[in-house]
């Protein structure tokens, strides 16, 4: 049988095996770089610590409210410092996110002593996109910027309304870092 371009399935197959890398590097879902120094992604499972380690972490940001005792171990390994702030998304009935913890990942992402910092949630979108926006709106962001950002991760039409709202209104003075 052939293939495209005129390969035969023969010598498809007999392509030597040590031409294959013997660990795919596979970073955690919805993972992407935010900044300089500062990522973002879903929760972390063993599959993913050898990405990890070539971001060479400072510290990990956990916006979840859940914990896993293998990534606790990695980065315990790795001399990764974990901040662990459970965060409330927002839900009906509307429960507001709370800005004390809002505030907390804020300020802790944008210190560079804390780069490079790896945010995440369950899912690297909701939860993390808050911060994120939140993050765009102290960088002077258009909010047409910010929201096509956000659903870039939840998908078009798959924002909670009730994250788009606090995103435009968190303003500034709210961050006192």
């Amino acid at each position: 049988g052939m293939m495209e371009g005129g390969v035969s399935y023969r010598d498809v197959a007999s392509v030597s095996h040590d031409a294959i890398p013997p660990l795919v590097m596979v970073p955690p879902p919805n993972f992407a770089m935010v900044d300089k120094g500062v990522y973002r992604s879903g929760f972390p499972n063993n599959r993913n610590f050898d990405f990890l380690k070539t971001l060479r972490l400072r510290s990990v940001v956990n916006v979840s409210g859940e914990k896993s005792a293998e990534f606790v171990q990695f980065c315990k390994q790795e001399g990764i410092v974990m901040a662990e702030l459970g965060m409330i998304g927002n839900r009906e009935p509307f429960v507001s996110i709370d800005t004390k913890v809002l505030r907390a990942a804020l300020a802790h992402i944008r210190d560079p002593d804390h780069h490079p910092v790896l945010l995440h949630c369950s899912k690297g979108k909701h939860r993390t996109g808050c911060v994120v926006a939140c993050l765009r709106k102290l960088q002077k962001r258009s909010l047409t910027y910010i929201f096509d950002e956000y659903e870039r991760f939840t998908g078009r039409g798959k924002a909670e309304i009730l994250d788009l709202q606090f995103i435009e209104l968190f303003e500034h003075d709210v961050v006192s870092c």
